[in-house]
């Protein structure tokens, strides 16, 4: 039901303004604090809609797929634990500011469905970025966040979008 939603969402907004306002893209990163523990590594796609709100500055919804590749761990008096992958679907308003034609800071603010073993949950998703652009593409560098409850996991990420 999630995924229909989500498909459903991006279908309307693209039929709403036909603009050339996509942007899809694929970033590897580095778990880090508590989550470098328990991953090894993270990869993914992202997919984006941006609309012009003023000058320089683009808002818009983005989502996409992400996998944190499980890593064995040691837990002192337990022993070693096999680690599992998680997947995460995140689904997020999106804000980009250009300060000059090839550099730009965004942000990613939203939900994130994470999905272990057949279970999943959730939690708030927030994603700084700081990207460098060239003709239709983008380099970027982002940190990943997911929080609920208190606890939250990241990872530093680089990664490359082309617009279109």
């Amino acid at each position: 039901m999630k995924k229909i939603f989500l498909l459903g969402a991006f279908a309307f907004f693209g039929a709403v303004n036909a603009q050339s306002g996509f942007k899809l893209g694929a970033n590897v990163g580095l778990p880090v604090g508590d989550a470098g523990d328990t991953s090894s590594v993270t990869a993914g796609v992202d997919l984006s809609y941006l609309w012009p709100a003023a000058a320089d500055f683009n808002v818009g919804i983005s989502s996409g797929y992400n996998i944190w590749i499980g890593k064995d761990y040691d837990i002192p008096g337990y022993g070693t634990i096999k680690g599992t992958n998680v997947n995460m679907v995140p689904l997020a308003a999106h804000g980009q500011y250009r300060f000059t034609p090839e550099f730009s800071l965004g942000v990613d603010l939203g939900y994130a469905f994470l999905f272990v073993d057949g279970d999943s949950d959730g939690g708030f998703y927030y994603a700084p970025k700081a990207a460098y652009h060239f003709g239709p593409s983008e380099v970027n560098l982002s940190y990943r966040g997911i929080s609920k409850d208190g606890a939250s996991v990241g990872s530093v990420n680089l990664g490359y979008a082309y617009s279109f």
